[in-house]
């Protein structure tokens, strides 16, 4: 089977405060409200966003209850559109959000195997724009000395390597 992608790296090995941190829950992953509580906790950032492609009660109600979960306390849900393809654009909106509330430095919780694609997506959104971000790669279950024992864990690990080389290769250049 193919090698998973590789996490992406923080802009140091020590993740440096920030003005926010962005959940980049774009499947409902608990163990990141937990990473983006346990940031909260080590005084790395009191502002938390998680973005939202659907602005009903059912999406608002999921971020509330992983939050409650996670013992995350306080957070805003950004509503964002969604059009293909969903994370450039999330990152674009995301971009405008940021620029209008005055960040200049965010981290970026997400799972680990999508976090190459996010490093290249919002490097080339964010840059730019002078904001400087960080990736917190979090793996649940799956991580990397185990994603071959399950047919989940292969599953997942190609769909994002496949998902990388589309942004690499159709979604960036025309960028």
């Amino acid at each position: 089977p193919p090698s998973p992608p590789a996490p992406a790296r923080t802009e140091s090995r020590r993740i440096q405060p920030a003005d926010l941190i962005l959940i980049e829950n774009f499947d409902q992953n608990y163990v990141l409200f937990e990473r983006a509580a346990a940031l909260v906790r080590q005084g790395l950032s009191q502002r938390v966003i998680v973005p939202v492609h659907e602005t009903g009660e059912v999406a608002k109600g999921i971020v509330e209850l992983l939050s409650r979960a996670a013992h995350l306390e306080e957070f805003e849900i950004v509503p964002l559109r969604v059009q293909e393809p969903i994370t450039l654009n999330t990152a674009t909106d995301l971009k405008a959000f940021l620029l209008s509330q005055k960040v200049s430095s965010i981290l970026i919780v997400t799972d680990g195997f999508r976090s190459q694609r996010t490093s290249l997506v919002y490097k080339r959104v964010l840059t730019p724009a002078g904001i400087r971000f960080s990736i917190v790669p979090v793996f649940g279950a799956k991580d990397v000395q185990n994603w071959r024992k399950s047919w989940h864990g292969i599953l997942d690990v190609t769909m994002e390597f496949g998902k990388l080389w589309y942004y690499r290769l159709f979604v960036l250049p025309g960028l």
